[in-house]
């Protein structure tokens, strides 16, 4: 079976048209075919479309996708009841746990996201595990760490990776394995990051699924939310007007 890989987070310059179109070319090379680059919350429309139309020209398939860093819960439900139609992927950096537990129960959070590379501040345990099992929260895990650190601190990333994927995987959570570069010359290949997950015990189909169909689905989810014809799930408007009374 053919996959569709999905690489949500790449982090070019936005500043730095040239560098975007690089990093675009590239996924496109390397055998991505849907991207995600993090956006300010005020960037304009236009702005957006314009990275639509540069990855159709490298022949990717763009997904808009916000990342919140509230400091508190209240601000985080503030920036998900304002964004939450506005982006096809919300991401949060959980920083403290009540942001972390929140982020985990809310239904209109995608991606769960531990920047920290402290362990006492990575806060996806069994308690986040099964609030996030509710919900449609993803784990993401961006790799950029792993090819960049290296010694003691690159050991006790993989001993808190290795816990946070067994949480994951007993609440049967999806993994979303993201590469969270800012650079061409760090970007892999799908495989080569599903590789890399067996360093932290994801198995090799698990670790595929990470890099094409848990990413993929999200993106689809939400597309179809953000379809105007939308009501609820399974519910959509087919006609309006007059013509429904002729169906």
């Amino acid at each position: 079976m053919k996959r569709t890989f999905a690489d949500l987070h790449l982090r070019p310059n936005l500043k730095d048209s040239e560098q975007v179109r690089r990093m675009m070319r590239k996924a496109s090379e390397l055998g991505y075919r849907l991207i995600s680059i993090p956006l300010p919350t005020n960037l304009p429309e236009e702005k957006i479309q314009q990275l639509r139309n540069m990855c159709k020209e490298a022949k990717v398939d763009f997904a808009s996708r916000i990342d919140l860093k509230p400091q508190t819960s209240r601000e985080l439900i503030h920036s998900l009841r304002r964004l939450r139609r506005k982006f096809e992927i919300i991401a949060v950096a959980c920083k403290s746990k009540p942001v972390a537990r929140q982020a985990a129960k809310d239904r209109r959070v995608d991606l769960l996201s531990f920047p920290s590379l402290d362990f006492r501040r990575r806060f996806f345990d069994k308690a986040e595990g099964e609030l996030a099992s509710k919900s449609l929260a993803s784990l993401e895990i961006d790799i950029k760490p792993l090819l960049t650190l290296e010694g003691p601190t690159r050991i006790r990333l993989l001993s808190s990776l290795r816990k946070e994927v067994a949480v994951a995987q007993s609440f049967h959570i999806p993994i979303i394995l993201s590469s969270g570069v800012s650079s061409e010359l760090l970007m892999r290949m799908p495989r080569e990051l599903a590789a890399l997950a067996s360093l932290f015990d994801v198995n090799r189909t698990s670790a595929l699924e990470a890099v094409s169909k848990n990413p993929v689905d999200i993106v689809k989810r939400n597309r179809g939310k953000l379809d105007p014809r939308f009501v609820a799930p399974g519910i959509r408007v087919v006609r309006r007007g007059n013509d429904c009374r002729k169906a």
